[in-house]
């Protein structure tokens, strides 16, 4: 009989926490469909740029494969490939083919190389082409490649754990009300707290950066200042909507409880998967997502070297973000107190 008793009230439990019920039926099914998105998409053919290629070698590329782009001049290939438009560009001077990589995605170099081979063999064993990389080098590994990403979405990921759990204590242990009692502003009270936490998040963004790119070798062609930039804006981000979610969870599980629905979603689109491979309509959901802009800007920086001009627009999303999150924090404070 107790045995019953025990299993009716944790049955009972489960039946009035609708959120529980819906962590544990609906989030699956909604990671395993966008898992079948991902990786079940389209065929993502290798961009390649031709400039003066005979048209019984381009045609043998494209059949190959691979999708091409006919120029004109170098300098119009160049400029596509610089642009990221192309993964490389194939020339021919004086016989010899010469092929250059964007080089930022050793999956991508590693296809059009083989591509590439396979051609060749076909028309001219002998003749091996001469390699070049725009970016990185046939050294670069896919921890390299996937190491930006992974730095941003580490500090995304453990800012919003602790904002979340950290303010929920503030609510639960009645220090949050205890202080609306007194004539402070809302707008306040998430100043005062995004700044307090917020010094903890610039040290672990610090941090993380650091041991990735000089204790663990990753491959880092840009500013660290930069990079310091863009990991305290995702943790900025995390910081404002893990506080703004906390306002609507009654303890610390229900604070993880929002991992399946907020942060594995945007790991799909954060660039651990190509983009391209999906189809475009589920393209489109990266742009709502503030961990796509924070591993856009560090791939750019650690891989490809790139400044403020390529990274600007990323910036003031994330920004957007965060100011965003912080104006629902205040509306959000209003159910404890109005003011």
């Amino acid at each position: 009989m107790r045995i019953r008793a025990l299993a009716i009230r944790i049955i009972r439990q489960f039946v009035r926490d609708k959120r529980t019920l819906a962590l544990l039926f609906l989030a699956p099914l909604l990671i395993l469909t966008l898992m079948k998105l991902v990786f079940n998409g389209q065929t993502v053919e290798p961009q390649i740029g031709v400039v003066n290629v005979p048209a019984q070698m381009a045609d043998r590329l494209a059949q190959s494969g691979a999708a091409l782009t006919d120029f004109k001049e170098k300098a119009d290939a160049d400029a596509a490939l610089a642009d990221g438009d192309l993964d490389a560009v194939l020339t021919l001077s004086d016989g010899k083919p010469s092929i250059q990589l964007e080089g930022s995605d050793p999956a991508k170099n590693k296809s059009v190389l083989m591509l590439l081979q396979r051609t060749m063999q076909a028309a001219s064993p002998n003749v091996q082409p001469a390699v070049s990389y725009l970016h990185g080098s046939e050294e670069m590994t896919s921890f390299d490649s996937f190491g930006p990403v992974l730095v941003g979405f580490f500090s995304f990921f453990f800012v919003f754990l602790l904002a979340g759990v950290s303010f929920l204590r503030e609510r639960t242990s009645g220090t949050l009300e205890r202080l609306l009692a007194t004539p402070i502003r809302r707008s306040e009270v998430v100043a005062g707290y995004l700044s307090g936490f917020g010094l903890f998040t610039l040290l672990q963004a610090a941090l993380i950066a650091w041991f990735a790119i000089d204790i663990l070798g990753l491959y880092m062609d840009g500013s660290i200042w930069f990079v310091l930039l863009i990991n305290l804006l995702l943790s900025l981000t995390a910081l404002t909507l893990g506080t703004l979610l906390s306002s609507y969870a009654g303890s610390e599980f229900q604070i993880i409880q929002f991992i399946p629905l907020v942060i594995v979603p945007q790991v799909f689109f954060s660039g651990l998967f190509s983009l391209d491979a999906m189809a475009p309509w589920l393209q489109k959901l990266s742009y709502v997502m503030p961990l796509y802009y924070g591993a856009d800007a560090m791939r750019s920086i650690m891989l490809r070297g790139e400044g403020w001009g390529s990274i600007q627009t990323d910036v003031y999303v994330l920004l957007g973000f965060s100011a965003v999150f912080a104006l629902l924090n205040i509306a959000a404070l209003r159910k404890h107190r109005a003011i």
